[in-house]
């Protein structure tokens, strides 16, 4: 039987280990290649049986887990930079849902990447400069631009500009499966403490 907070929770640390990634690229120029390949891999989970299917690296979503306790518990550990992010990426999936041009744009790009994925790995570099086209020519285009800070020599890096908008793009595959699990930024206020205790338990498991 589904725990549909369980699920949402699930989604949720989705976007925040994409985020995460996205905010040590920017500032150190790499990424680590496990955590990278995790989150781009769910892009390509587009018809799952279950969440869980989504996301089958379990310790990748474990930092995920964790970055929920840090983002939405009243500790000091609350990074700014990762909500700012998050919020664009939430406001950018509300325009992407709304747009139903964009998401058959989205999905047939989607499937040119699967076929690419026969002779190539995620992380490959010719499939992160086309999941970043997918992000630049798809989403980027909805609305106001996610603003990335950190080291502008590491920014200025065609490579490391690639892999924050392939991050970007699995963010945003996140979002809307937290959005078609019934997420909803109130939620994020006042269903805080379930959501804490639920990111919790799912780090025990």
């Amino acid at each position: 039987m589904s725990n549909p907070l369980y699920e949402r929770t699930m989604a949720f640390a989705g976007i925040l280990q994409c985020l995460a990634q996205v905010q040590k690229l920017a500032r150190h120029g790499e990424a680590d290649i496990d955590a990278l390949a995790a989150s781009l891999n769910t892009i390509n989970v587009t018809n799952p049986d279950a969440t869980a299917d989504v996301y089958p690296d379990k310790f990748a979503l474990q930092t995920g887990y964790r970055l929920v306790l840090d983002q939405l518990g009243d500790g000091n550990r609350k990074d700014m930079e990762i909500t700012r992010y998050l919020v664009g990426v939430l406001a950018l999936e509300r325009k992407l849902s709304a747009s139903g041009n964009a998401m058959g744009m989205l999905s047939e790009r989607i499937n040119q990447v699967q076929r690419q994925l026969n002779h190539f790995q995620i992380s490959d570099e010719q499939v992160i400069a086309n999941l970043a086209s997918i992000y630049s020519d798809v989403i980027s285009e909805l609305g106001p631009k996610i603003q990335i800070t950190g080291n502008p020599t590491c920014l200025q890096r065609p490579l490391v500009q690639q892999k924050i908008r392939a991050l970007l793009l699995a963010a945003m595959r996140s979002a809307v499966l937290w959005r078609q699990l019934g997420g909803k930024r109130r939620h994020l206020v006042f269903s805080r403490k379930a959501i804490l205790d639920t990111a919790k338990n799912s780090l025990t498991l």
